[in-house]
């Protein structure tokens, strides 16, 4: 049974700082995409960055763009979302999600249990 454990999430100050992390367990880590999702209450998921299997290619919404960058070690099955310029929009759980190499959250199949990311102007 795959899982997901994202950590890494905090309190962050405007223009400030972050690195989620999240580890694979269970299953074939080159087997999936990896994504990361947010979502604050109320409002729909949204996606935010995908790499690929292998982790030559990374795609990012426009909103997150120039900002995140998102990593795998696939030696320590491990995913990675450096935040840097953090705004007070970025606030949401954030996702670490395994599937297809998509934006579309029906294209992943395994769901981390998210991680709190706080930007206080």
């Amino acid at each position: 049974q795959v899982q997901l454990a994202e950590s890494g999430g905090g309190l962050v100050k405007a223009g400030g700082s972050l690195r989620l992390s999240c580890v694979f367990s269970g299953g074939t880590f080159t087997d999936y995409a990896m994504g990361w999702f947010r979502q604050n209450p109320g409002k729909e998921r949204e996606f935010v960055a995908a790499a690929g299997r292998y982790g030559g290619n990374t795609v990012y919404a426009e909103s997150v763009k120039g900002r995140f960058t998102t990593s795998r070690d696939n030696a320590k099955n491990a995913v990675y979302l450096q935040m840097n310029s953090l705004k007070p929009e970025d606030t949401a759980v954030y996702y670490c999600a395994a599937g297809r190499y998509t934006s579309q959250i029906k294209d992943y199949d395994y769901w981390g249990q998210g991680t709190q990311v706080t930007v206080s102007s």
